[in-house]
């Protein structure tokens, strides 16, 4: 009363997902997760077909992305517990449906503490596929971009006991935002897609802190390079080449045209934040915070995957 999960049970549903149906009673299986039973005896369990949005090709680059770490780090590599396909879909379940580390190890047919392990592992090596911030903005230029979008989100954690030494209060902390969580600075090209994640700060940072800290010495070059950056008020004296609001109770009527045309041009880029918070592991994160650096990173390499002519 078992079902088998191994690469060729995947297949892809409308040409959009991989999915899995669970086959029982196979033989020669080595990855299982419990099926209905019809055996006297047996597990009497509920089965029914799983489908992850994410396209299959998606799903192949990361376990070939595996499939070489393990090759180049590991002794013996073929006597891993789960191959690299198996890897690549705990992580794609986790990342997209933030599903529970004890049902991916069951599923997969290894222990809590190796499912751990390969999550970790895989998060390292997606995220090590995203760009710097010096290819997207070179990029961005030689594409012709007539501008980037700059924002700031809040990642959510879980509460974190960390104090600022200076002023005693929760250092993971949002005064803004009213929970803990860390702070990460998104840019996104003109159709709102994102391009490029910050590594996180405390949730207490505020955005322009954040961006002076990580992104603004490069925005600065790219605006004299002709390629300015587009921001809501929380960066304003950001510096050169950084467009933001004017502020004003009562702005003329130039400053009121000039505001209307930089909210409808930066609209679009607070599609970017929805896009990496489709996530559900980055809606809420229950690890370490400095991990949010690594997780946002795979959510963009996942995305930038998804968008790739197939």
């Amino acid at each position: 009363g078992w079902g088998w999960w191994g690469e060729d049970r995947w297949g892809v549903g409308e040409g959009l997902g991989v999915s899995w149906v669970g086959a029982c009673g196979a033989r020669g299986a080595k990855w299982c997760v419990p099926t209905t039973s019809t055996c006297s005896g047996g597990p009497r369990m509920l089965s029914y077909r799983a489908t992850l949005d994410v396209p299959r090709s998606t799903a192949r680059a990361i376990s070939g992305w595996l499939a070489a770490h393990r090759k180049a780090r590991d002794i013996r590599p073929a006597q891993r517990a789960a191959t690299p396909w198996v890897q690549a879909v705990m992580l794609l379940r986790w990342l997209i449906n933030a599903t529970d580390l004890k049902t991916l190890a069951r599923d997969a047919g290894v222990s809590l503490a190796t499912a751990y392990r390969y999550l970790h592992e895989a998060l390292e090596v997606i995220s090590s596929k995203a760009p710097s911030l010096g290819e997207v903005i070179e990029r961005m230029q030689r594409d012709g971009e007539p501008f980037v979008c700059l924002d700031g989100t809040l990642i959510r954690t879980d509460r974190v006991a960390a104090r600022d030494p200076g002023t005693g209060y929760h250092l993971w902390y949002s005064g803004k935002h009213k929970a803990f969580g860390g702070n990460v600075q998104v840019l996104a090209d003109r159709t709102g897609h994102p391009v490029w994640t910050s590594p996180v700060e405390p949730g207490s940072t505020h955005d322009i802190t954040a961006a002076r800290e990580h992104v603004l010495t490069a925005l600065y070059k790219a605006a004299t390079g002709g390629l300015p950056t587009l921001a809501d008020k929380g960066y304003t004296g950001a510096g050169i080449g950084i467009k933001t609001p004017i502020k004003g109770p009562r702005p003329c009527p130039d400053d009121a045209a000039y505001n209307t045309i930089q909210a409808g041009l930066r609209a679009p880029a607070e599609r970017a934040n929805a896009l990496l918070k489709d996530f559900k592991a980055l809606r809420k994160v229950s690890l370490a915070p400095s991990t949010i650096t690594t997780i946002a990173s795979a959510a963009l390499v996942i995305l930038n995957l998804n968008n790739q002519p197939r």
